[in-house]
């Protein structure tokens, strides 16, 4: 890890920090330093907790653990202050219905300005059924000269709402400052969803059960940067690829869309976007692979990890990028060849070194990403943040893809 990402990482902050510092530099822990599985679920914050409880762990993880307690307390004091604005600007309204969401906030009537939306491959989320609306101001437009990282007009809302067994339980807020700036909050709905208040900057712990024993968490600002802020701030699942009107039929967790969505057609019909590569406008985005399971094996791929794993994000240095590009003249495949038949730092516990692969062609138990999609030890799991729960349908579907991976395919 060199120097920048050490800084980088200070930046975003929080328990974020003291997994990408473990998880993201895939680090090796000897015997002695497991935890103990009884407890298999681990949370914003809660690695420090855990690992305080056991007493057998090596130096590396120690000292893990004690930088997860620092920065943890660091990150319950909140985001600091934003050079350009000031503190007040900063500062979220206490309540959801005074962000523009609703247009009638009892009757839950959203606002006809917020445009509705649904990524066709969904971050998955623990089984949440999730809401998604953004806000352009009246003559602004999207700016795709970077087909990969739109850059959005100063106004910009996007909303996202969580819903557990049928009841709303958080909706979150991303707004756009200008000038490069965005302000990142999170409300939490009462239990008869009369209201939804603003959390503490470092989230909200165990506000919903996501399961008989586990609960759901809301999280902190920090740990909202960790995914969405890279070179850039990104508005993840507002893609070209995630709003093309070609959707993979076999994404998984895949939503039902309607005809007040918008796609990527929409916005170019509308003159929401900007500075697009011509061909969106004739030919459809999609992942161009053999076959079905691998377009959405590579789509589930580029949602939940490519956040993370690309040219521009925290992981950079360990070339293994599966956001996939959109960028004319980018030669497709570009995360396969990155992965195939490639070993990493991290070893699959149990195995010799050398045997553990990125991807390894018909061999899903030598395979790291497969492996670590399962998992939930923090130290282990993939995501890092933000599910408490492996996707037992993406480790499927997964495992499918390195078992059927053609002849043809392989680099």
């Amino acid at each position: 890890m060199t120097i920048r990402e050490v800084i980088k990482a200070l930046a975003l902050g929080g328990t974020a920090l003291a997994r990408f510092l473990v998880i993201g530099s895939e680090l090796t822990f000897p015997p002695s330093s497991k935890i103990k599985t009884e407890d298999r679920h681990f949370t914003y914050g809660s690695v420090s907790d855990k690992m305080i409880r056991h007493r057998s762990y090596s130096f590396l993880t120690l000292s893990a653990a004690v930088l997860t307690f620092l920065i943890g307390g660091i990150a319950s004091l909140g985001s600091l202050p934003v050079p350009g604005h000031s503190p007040e600007t900063l500062d979220p309204p206490a309540h959801l219905r005074e962000t523009g969401l609703y247009a009638n906030f009892a009757s839950k009537t959203i606002d006809p300005r917020n445009l509705s939306y649904s990524p066709q491959y969904p971050l998955w989320s623990d089984g949440a059924a999730k809401r998604r609306w953004i806000f352009l101001p009246a003559e602004t437009s999207i700016d795709a000269s970077d087909p990969d990282v739109w850059e959005f007009p100063a106004g910009t809302k996007v909303w996202k709402e969580f819903s557990f067994h049928g009841r709303r339980v958080e909706t979150r807020l991303i707004a756009s400052l200008g000038g490069g700036e965005w302000m990142f909050a999170s409300y939490a709905w009462d239990a008869d969803e009369s209201d939804a208040t603003l959390v503490p900057k470092q989230g909200l712990r165990n506000v919903a059960e996501i399961q008989p024993g586990l609960r759901h968490d809301i999280p902190g600002v920090l740990d909202c940067k960790a995914c969405h802020v890279n070179r850039r701030t990104e508005i993840l699942g507002f893609s070209a690829l995630q709003l093309s009107p070609d959707r993979d039929p076999n994404a998984p967790h895949a939503e039902r869309t309607s005809s007040d969505m918008v796609s990527l057609q929409t916005l170019i019909e509308r003159g929401l976007i900007r500075s697009y590569p011509r061909s969106w406008a004739q030919h459809p985005i999609r992942i161009e692979a053999s076959n079905p399971t691998a377009r959405a094996a590579l789509g589930y791929l580029h949602a939940n990890c490519g956040n993370c794993h690309n040219p521009n994000g925290a992981l950079e240095t360990l070339n293994m990028f599966w956001r996939h590009s959109v960028a004319e003249n980018t030669p497709s495949g570009t995360a396969v060849t990155m992965a195939i038949n490639r070993t990493g730092r991290f070893r699959i516990p149990g195995e010799e070194p050398g045997d553990t692969y990125l991807i390894r062609p018909g061999d899903p138990a030598h395979s790291a990403v497969l492996f670590r999609m399962s998992s939930r030890n923090p130290f282990h799991q993939m995501p890092p943040l933000g599910t408490k729960l492996a996707d037992a349908d993406a480790v499927s579907l997964i495992r499918r893809w390195i078992l059927e991976y053609q002849k043809e395919e392989r680099p």
